[in-house]
């Protein structure tokens, strides 16, 4: 069963069994994860790819192992077209630094959607600031789809990086981020997909969908915390300068010049988080064990019955009602601060999170301090969502008293 993998889930919170729904801030770890990383301390900790010992060597095989298995979990034509980062904010910024400085100069245009996590917002502010471009935004419709005749409206020449979400954080809905690219590359722009939410819950296909630059997280993916993956083709990452200086970056190092490395160490300065990159390959093989589809389907079901559930208490709207979208539930109450709610359903063991989710500017556009987002996982459970329900219903009752 899969809630035994995840020993989290078993312990009670408030003296009540936990339900936890916020796994678009991190899924729980199952214990694979958890003992990857606790062997790697245990039995061959070293430092990779300059030591000849055997700890080191057989560290290093672990780590790469890792990449190999990135590259094909999306498909990239190359294990060098993995570059491994702290998290989907580390590779955001790693692009918007290099491929920014390399493209973008006095007048140039970076194209960016009204439901972007502020990761995919403030780099880009950064370095339009820095090279006198603007960051321009397509708008979204209530229901929070992107409005595309907006897009295609903005995107010209002027355009040289398109930067967009492929699930919304907060909303759930699914961009197509297919149409999106094949839009943007036809006035000659670059295009970077941040896949945080996308990657656990979808297929990825990088080739597929023919990106230039996909970040991504671990930690959104029943792995660690502390790793994530900027992918990108070769040509472009070639194009793109380091973005950061060090050891094993390089090829040779004098005072008067540096020869930078080969893909993809050229983006990977210092010691790395090795034991979680390791642990992140014992994600990846949990998801890779699972039926995709069967999962898909169990997902789309708890989506569709928590909507079903919550649509019964009394003065709960939703927010964020596309087509297309994951199972992410975001809902505000007439009359009842959604701190409140998260603060009272803790107390009954239920896990939420409250507040803009860093999409502060989305939650301007629906005049809105935050939200309510229920998350959900293959671990969670339609009993699950009762209990939210009841509890919700609970709290409406006592704050309305």
């Amino acid at each position: 069963m899969i809630r035994e993998q995840f020993r989290i889930l078993s312990r009670e919170i408030n003296g009540r069994p936990l339900v936890y729904f916020d796994n678009a801030a991190t899924t729980q770890k199952p214990d694979v994860v958890i003992n990857a990383i606790s062997e790697y301390y245990q039995d061959y900790n070293a430092n990779i790819h300059r030591g000849i010992h055997t700890l080191a060597e057989k560290a290093t095989e672990a780590y790469e192992g890792t990449r190999r298995k990135v590259k094909e979990y999306i498909n990239a034509s190359s294990s060098d077209e993995v570059i491994f980062t702290y998290g989907t904010t580390d590779g955001i910024n790693l692009a918007a630094n290099s491929l920014g400085r390399a493209t973008l100069n006095k007048g140039d245009e970076v194209l960016i959607s009204a439901m972007e996590h502020h990761s995919n917002i403030v780099p880009w502010q950064m370095i339009c600031e820095e090279r006198g471009a603007i960051l321009r935004v397509a708008p979204i419709n209530d229901a929070g789809e992107l409005i595309y005749e907006e897009y295609l409206k903005l995107l010209s020449e002027k355009v040289k990086i398109v930067s967009i979400v492929h699930v919304s954080n907060s909303l759930g809905t699914i961009n197509p981020v297919k149409k999106i690219i094949a839009d943007a590359h036809a006035v000659g722009a670059y295009v970077l997909i941040d896949g945080a939410q996308a990657a656990a819950h979808l297929g990825v296909d990088v080739q597929d969908l023919d990106c230039d630059l996909y970040a991504f997280s671990s930690h959104k993916m029943f792995g660690p915390t502390g790793v994530g993956v900027l992918y990108g083709k070769r040509a472009v990452l070639d194009l793109m300068p380091p973005y950061r200086g060090g050891g094993e970056m390089i090829k040779e190092v004098t005072f008067e010049k540096t020869t930078y490395n080969d893909l993809p160490f050229k983006f990977e300065a210092g010691t790395p988080n090795i034991a979680d990159v390791i642990g992140f390959s014992s994600a990846i093989d949990y998801i890779n064990a699972l039926d995709k589809n069967s999962v898909q389907e169990y997902e789309k079901k708890l989506l569709e019955y928590g909507v079903s559930k919550l649509a019964e208490i009394d003065g709960l709207k939703f927010i964020g009602t596309a087509k297309d979208k994951i199972s992410v539930i975001s809902f505000i109450i007439e009359d009842v601060h959604p701190f409140d709610i998260g603060m009272m359903l803790d107390a009954g063991g239920v896990a939420v999170r409250t507040g803009h989710h860093c999409t502060q500017p989305l939650m301007d556009y629906y005049n809105i301090e935050g939200t309510v987002r229920a998350s959900l996982s293959i671990y969670n459970t339609e009993a699950e969502i009762d209990i939210l329900a009841e509890k919700l219903k609970a709290i409406v009752k006592i704050k309305r008293k």
